[in-house]
């Protein structure tokens, strides 16, 4: 996954993953916390949080992003590399920031929050489709936990946050 043609499938196969296994999620269940862990109706509202932001800023025109900022000191970093930042800020205790921790997420909400997820998931491929490749390499974004990334890094962040939260979920016992 280093291209735009490959960043857009694979944003589309993690968000259909995640939202076909909520919707499969048995009702009896959805609201549950095993080990403090969150339930399956936070972990999609955390995703819509987190997914929101990216959106709203990617429609933001470049010359805007770079005043807001900055811009980039070294080439994008790879998926894989990516990933191990994350996970290893994960492992030092990072955990999400207020804005992304979700409330109490009760089953009548399923449906509703269902439907935001699969709008945010066209909204993002959709602006993600207008920018050109290159330009994804040029432009950064802050990340609460990682600082400044790309927008190539935010949009490999954004395919692999959404995988986490859908292991976390399919590993429940």
């Amino acid at each position: 996954m280093q291209n735009k043609e490959q960043l857009v499938p694979a944003i589309g196969q993690e968000f259909d993953a995640f939202a076909d296994l909520i919707m499969q999620w048995p009702d009896a269940t959805f609201e549950a916390t095993p080990g403090g862990k969150w339930s399956a109706g936070q972990q999609l509202d955390h995703l819509i949080r987190s997914v929101k932001p990216v959106s709203l800023a990617l429609r933001l025109p470049g010359w805007l992003l770079r005043i807001l900022f900055g811009k980039p000191n070294r080439p994008s970093r790879t998926y894989e590399v990516l990933v191990e930042k994350y996970r290893q800020k994960l492992s030092a205790g990072g955990v999400a920031p207020g804005a992304f921790v979700p409330p109490v997420i009760p089953l009548a909400r399923k449906q509703q929050l269902l439907d935001a997820y699969k709008m945010q998931q066209q909204r993002l491929i959709k602006i993600v489709e207008r920018w050109q490749d290159a330009d994804l390499d040029r432009y950064l974004l802050p990340h609460p936990l990682l600082g400044k990334l790309t927008l190539r890094e935010m949009l490999y962040f954004t395919v692999y946050h959404t995988g986490h939260h859908y292991r976390q979920l399919a590993e429940r016992p």
